[in-house]
Order: structure tokens, then C-alpha cells, then sequence
């Protein structure tokens, strides 16, 4: 997932020295790994200013320059998965378009918290694929987890309903509610998952704690109009980004941050119970642009 994997910055090189051969090659290479255009334009500014016209020896020294100035703008949206637990019951809703992981990515939060000692329970709002019924019952299974469910075609703001007073009546620490994986596109469907909100402010306006969107690393740039529409329904409080593991170019969650200011709670790197890590802008910075 390197925005410059198989790229050679040495081949651009004038004499071991910066140049605007190179730069414009570095900006169209940022541009094409989807970190957005203004922060390619700001990227190579810096770039030019402190490293035009110097001597270099390597090409090591373009990676740490981009690595660290990645790592600075994505600081201040770091959010720990810690922050999630807001006292008991914490009542989290989690979104996404179909195919993203969300599902898993509850199991892997349900795991986790579970390991520190939480009570959790998982509700399945999405009632439109008996498969991803099954699939959250397996989940719960393996993390441990209550599971409240009801029949395929259910109302899924009924599910959000009794997920949230289960929690309330058992004395539950987090609970966790899937959604259906909509299309953000789908006017009828996102209005479904605006009704669950409606139903869980019902039960308390404070519901609920957190909302978050999960997001597809390959995706690129059509996960900006994915933030966009949720935007438009739920107020988000957190990303979490999947599928980092693969040859994605992350560079769409510089552009997300950017735009939406929105915290990045966590990022997938793999399919097992364990392979999910808060997120840390220094660590993903460095293994995004490293060849």
C-alpha cells in the first residue's frame, strides 16, 4: 500500500540534487496515490522549499521528508480505541457502504474490549441478508458477546431499540449495532439507518456515544462522497479504516481528514481476531511511503 512502491526518485535525480523535473514528479505521484490535490501542491511546496537545489544523498532522505510531513497532518486526528467506552452502557452505531468490513470490524472491537474485562453485545440491524445475521452470531460467539437479533425483514430501528435497553436492563458495558451495508445512493435505505437514530435518541438523547464509519482503503476517491452522504444523516465521530493490509493506496485517508476533519479511530491490517490497531499517524505515515 506505499504511495511509491517500484518508483525510483534516484532516476529523477539532476546530479544528486532536487529539481523541478522532480518535483512535479513527486506532486503527480502524490496526486495519482489519492492524497488530494491541494495537499500535493502543499507537500511539494514544502519539499521545495527546504530541499531544492541542496545536495542529497539518497532517496531515503524524500521518504523521511514525506513520512514526516504526512505524520504531521495526520497528528491531530488521531483518536484511541480506548475512547470508545464512554461509561456504561456505551451505545455505538457502526456504518458503512456494502463490502467494507464492517461486520468484522465489530467482532474485532467486541474481541478486543472483551480481553479488557467489558460486557458486550452485538445487535443486527442489518435484517436484509440473513448472512450477515449469521455472520455477527459467529462474531459474537468468538468475542464472547451477547447477541440480540430478530427475524430477516425485521424493522432494523426495532433492533437498534432493543439492542440499547438490553444493554441498559443487563448491565452492559459497550454495545455494538450493525447496520445494513447501504449504498450511500440509496435514498430509501440511508433513510432506514436515519430512523434508527431517531429511535435510540428516544431512548436517551445522549444515544448513541459513537458513530462509525467504516471505510475501504482501496476504495479511493469515492470514499469521500461515502463520508459526505453519512454526514448528511448521523453525526460521525470516527473513522475506521480497512483492507490497509492489501495494495491500497492509502493516501485517501490524508484527503478525508483534510476535508471532513474527521478523527480516524483504527485501522485494519488483516483478517484475524487480532488485527486491529488504533490508529497512529507516525507508524501508518512510515509504512505508507517506505519502498
Amino acid at each position: 500500500m506505499k504511495l511509491f512502491e517500484n518508483f525510483k526518485f534516484s532516476n529523477f535525480f539532476s546530479k544528486k540534487r532536487i529539481d523541478e523535473n522532480l518535483l512535479n514528479k513527486f506532486e503527480e505521484l502524490l496526486i495519482e496515490s489519492d492524497v488530494g490535490t491541494q495537499i500535493a501542491s502543499d507537500l511539494k511546496e514544502k519539499f521545495k522549499k527546504e530541499k531544492i537545489g541542496k545536495e542529497i544523498n539518497d532517496e531515503k532522505e524524500i521518504f523521511d521528508f514525506l513520512g514526516e510531513e504526512i505524520s504531521k497532518i495526520l497528528t491531530p486526528y488521531e483518536k484511541k480505541l480506548n475512547n470508545l467506552y464512554k461509561g456504561s452502557p456505551s451505545i455505538i452505531v457502526v456504518a458503512g457502504v456494502n463490502g467494507v468490513g464492517k461486520t468484522t470490524t465489530i467482532g474485532k472491537l467486541g474481541k478486543l474490549f472483551k480481553n479488557e474485562g467489558k460486557k458486550i453485545v452485538f445487535g443486527a440491524a442489518d435484517t436484509f441478508r440473513a448472512a450477515a445475521i449469521e455472520q455477527l452470531e459467529l462474531w459474537s460467539k468468538r468475542a464472547g458477546a451477547d447477541f440480540v437479533k430478530s427475524d430477516l425483514g425485521t424493522d432494523p430501528a426495532s433492533i437498534g431499540y432493543k439492542t440499547a435497553k438490553f444493554a441498559e436492563e443487563n448491565k452492559i458495558d459497550m454495545a455494538f449495532i450493525d447496520t445494513a451495508g447501504r449504498l450511500q445512493n440509496k435514498k430509501n435505505l440511508m433513510q432506514e439507518y436515519k430512523k434508527i437514530f431517531t429511535v435510540l435518541k428516544n431512548i436517551n438523547p445522549e444515544y448513541p456515544h459513537e458513530t462509525i464509519l467504516i471505510l475501504d482503503a482501496t476504495t479511493g476517491q469515492n470514499a469521500l462522497n461515502q463520508v459526505e452522504e453519512f454526514k448528511k444523516i448521523s453525526n460521525l465521530t470516527g473513522l475506521i479504516i480497512t483492507k490497509l493490509d492489501s495494495s491500497a493506496k492509502g493516501g485517501i485517508i490524508l484527503a478525508i481528514c483534510k476535508k471532513f476533519g474527521l478523527p480516524i479511530i483504527a485501522v485494519g491490517m488483516g483478517e484475524k481476531d487480532t488485527d486491529l490497531h488504533s490508529f497512529n499517524s507516525s507508524q501508518f505515515s512510515k509504512m505508507l511511503v517506505r519502498n
